[in-house]
């Protein structure tokens, strides 16, 4: 049974129709005349995180409310972070703890032996400070502090 209900997003601050259910990313990308090169994202409510939105995902319209996507330059500006006292430059609103570990530790892998302990401080309000564990991703501000051990668990 097909639904001819007319679903509402914004994207950009436009308003656009939708006449189906899901909407992919690349789909987004056409009707709001984004660049291949520009990033999107789906607005989520704080405390959470904005979902990035890539072309082959997905996004159900149907959830209550509605979907405000944005989309940002890809080429966004580069700020220093400080990883086990180095200063680090990162060009990403937010950042995972693999990459954080990868920064601490240039011949970082995933290993049954090893384990990385990440702690930050100085972060963004969202993320003031706090530890982060596998599959983690915090957003970054300039000068957040990030404190990175392994330890071996033989």
């Amino acid at each position: 049974m097909t639904h001819n209900k007319i679903l509402g997003l914004i994207i950009n601050d436009k308003h656009f129709e939708w006449h189906q259910q899901y909407i992919t990313g690349a789909e987004i990308r056409n009707l709001g005349d984004i660049p291949e090169s520009d990033k999107i994202f789906l607005a989520i409510k704080r405390p959470w995180e904005d979902e990035p939105v890539l072309n082959d995902t997905k996004v159900d319209l149907a959830r209550p409310g509605i979907e405000h996507f944005y989309s940002k330059k890809h080429e966004e500006h580069t700020i220093v972070i400080i990883v086990n006292g180095r200063q680090k430059n990162w060009s990403a609103r937010t950042i995972s703890y693999e990459q954080v570990a990868k920064l601490a530790f240039e011949n970082y892998s995933e290993s049954e032996t090893i384990v990385y302990t990440v702690n930050y401080t100085d972060g963004p309000g969202q993320n003031p400070e706090g530890s982060m564990v596998k599959g983690d991703v915090v957003f970054v501000k300039k000068e957040m502090k990030f404190n990175v051990t392994a330890t071996n668990r033989s």
